[in-house]
């Protein structure tokens, strides 16, 4: 959930472009560049490296009335399908208490998956934050949200496609469907609690070093509708998550802690296949701890995390320890990330281990 309080400046939240602003009427223009260098040497086999756009995209946002506005964005980066759209939906504000949202947007579940890419502490977002593992990220569907001084609170329905991969659980957008992926409706909700200071951006990292405190709850529900069956045993019947959060920000210092769980089953009760389906489930587990310390307040914070993922078909709890550093030249609209990861037991498996290094050079408009 998005939560507004006590305005952050401009360059830590990094907005965009608004050359147009009269009335009820603005239009605003951005996106941002992460250009990204990453190593990656396992314990067997050959290491590797590649310096490309992980996320290169562009926005425009706009509205026509008070209460209408609306927002599109495509990313030509190397995260996902080339190019592949994001944002994109109607907003109604002023809907009894809170706000419609009609279109391509984030479902309310996972605190890190809600907060953008341009905002995180770590380069790589971890287990509990990425789509491959569960978190539905963004999908079409329509969503009611609203807040009071202390809560923050969202509920959406969705067609929310499937990749039939068996070493996944992989929820994908229509707004960028392909052919192989399936679909099913999903229910979605979460709420958000802030018994210390105010209503904070999802947004790592503590810029304004006055005590904050967010914990969160959420849920969703996914069945399929059986539109497209691309194998008859091995696709998800149903899929079911569950997840926990606090969030932390206070004199410099910035912790979030989360839990996800979910429970899937196939169509096949006895199917077995890849690294997550066996005996017709696949009931995943992960958690997360992250956070960093400003040691030059606004410009030079150190930042760690442990991560972990389990599933009833691996051998062994898939483990991830990172460390690093952010230097920011003008808050989160520029900076310059660096994070080693060591992963043991990689997908599950026994003795499969490896060092990854990050560095990525954010400029955001």
């Amino acid at each position: 959930l998005v939560a507004t309080g006590t305005p952050s400046p401009a360059a830590v939240l990094a907005g965009g472009i608004t050359p147009y602003d009269v009335g009820d009427k603005y239009l605003e223009i951005g996106g941002r560049l992460q250009a990204q260098y990453h190593y990656t040497d396992p314990d067997s086999g050959d290491s590797t490296d590649d310096f490309f756009f992980r996320r290169m995209r562009f926005y425009i946002e706009g509205s026509v009335t008070e209460n209408l506005m609306g927002k599109w964005q495509v990313d030509f980066g190397k995260g996902g399908q080339d190019p592949s759209v994001k944002d994109a939906y109607i907003q109604y504000l002023g809907v009894g208490p809170g706000t419609l949202t009609v279109g391509n947007h984030y479902v309310p579940f996972s605190r890190e998956s809600n907060t953008s890419s341009k905002r995180q502490q770590l380069v790589a977002r971890t287990f509990v934050g990425e789509h491959n593992y569960g978190t539905p990220d963004r999908q079409m569907g329509v969503s009611y949200s609203g807040s009071t001084d202390m809560v923050a609170y969202k509920v959406g329905a969705y067609e929310a496609y499937i990749d039939p991969s068996d070493d996944k659980l992989d929820f994908g957008s229509g707004a960028n469907a392909r052919d192989d992926w399936y679909s099913g409706k999903m229910v979605a909700g979460g709420l958000d609690f802030y018994p210390i200071g105010w209503q904070f951006k999802k947004a790592q990292g503590d810029f304004s070093r006055e005590t904050r405190l967010g914990m969160g709850v959420s849920a969703f529900s996914w069945s399929n509708d059986d539109d497209q069956i691309n194998n008859a045993n091995g696709d998800y019947d149903s899929v079911a998550g569950y997840t926990a959060d606090v969030a932390f920000r206070g004199g410099g210092a910035s912790v979030d802690v989360q839990y996800n769980t979910f429970s899937a089953e196939t169509n096949g009760t006895n199917y077995t296949g890849g690294r997550l389906k066996e005996n017709g489930e696949a009931d995943l587990e992960s958690y997360a701890l992250e956070g960093g310390y400003m040691v030059v307040p606004e410009t030079f914070e150190v930042v760690a995390g442990y991560q972990a993922l389990d599933a009833d078909a691996y051998a062994e709890t898939w483990n991830r320890a990172s460390g690093g550093m952010n230097y920011f030249i003008n808050g989160h609209s520029s900076k310059i990330q660096a994070t080693y990861r060591a992963s043991s037991n990689v997908d599950g498996v026994d003795g499969a281990d490896q060092n990854e290094v990050f560095v990525q050079f954010q400029q955001v408009i």
